[in-house]
């Protein structure tokens, strides 16, 4: 069973509780995407992955639905202009590794897409798993498609960190706040999880959560039939 998302309906609701009244064409062509991409190739996946999924790009582009480089600067040049300054003004404690600054290729590694991906080993890792050569040119994750295969791959895996869509939210549990585990540690968690009970809620009364638990409901009476 294929699930499609009602989008008239889905902006409606969004563009009031998120989107404070009013979305731009970029942000419903940022949606548009992760929901094209989504109905594509993950339709029958847990609903709630999707709204957690939508959180994180709502959160981590500032609210724009669009890929960003960390900082928001319009160039990797003053991205890494505004990072070497915050690092030198002690704003970045957590920083173990200079990451941003350009190696001996002049590539720099510094976060970019619809959730920040940053260090040349998490470009290295979303290259083998998206098939997207991010290594030879990190740009890349720059661009729409690209993005939106490293946000929903990179969760749905947990190519970002030791965690994934399925361990917090599962047939046992709805933990959306150490969701944001996924991602950045617990930075932000208990917005990010707002965000995403959001979303979750729109997607549900839209009718595709009770067309998950229908489909799932059926899959496990055919499987009990045939055992």
């Amino acid at each position: 069973m294929v699930i499609h998302i009602d989008r008239r309906y889905f902006f409606d609701q969004v563009r009031g509780t998120l989107f404070k009244g009013s979305l731009q064409q970029q942000q419903v062509e940022g949606i548009n995407a992760i929901l094209d991409y989504w109905e594509r190739h993950h339709d029958r996946a847990d609903p709630r992955w999707l709204a957690y999924i939508l959180a994180t790009a709502f959160h981590e582009t500032a609210y724009t639905m669009q890929p960003v480089r960390e900082t928001l600067a319009a160039s990797d040049e003053k991205a890494v202009e505004i990072l070497d300054r915050a690092y030198a003004a002690g704003k970045l404690s957590w920083v173990k590794t200079v990451y941003w600054l350009p190696d001996e290729d002049g590539k720099s590694w510094l976060g970019r897409g619809l959730v920040q991906l940053t260090h040349k080993r998490n470009y290295e890792a979303m290259s083998r798993l998206t098939g997207i050569d991010l290594v030879a040119d990190p740009a890349r994750a720059m661009e729409m498609q690209t993005a939106v295969t490293i946000l929903v791959e990179g969760m749905i895996s947990g190519s970002f960190a030791p965690h994934k869509l399925a361990d917090h939210l599962n047939a046992e549990k709805a933990d959306w706040v150490n969701a944001r585990r996924i991602v950045n540690g617990t930075d932000r968690a208990e917005k990010l999880a707002d965000y995403g009970r959001t979303f979750h809620a729109v997607l549900r009364r839209d009718g595709v959560c009770g067309l998950w638990q229908r489909l799932m409901a059926w899959l496990s009476h055919a499987i009990a039939r045939r055992t």
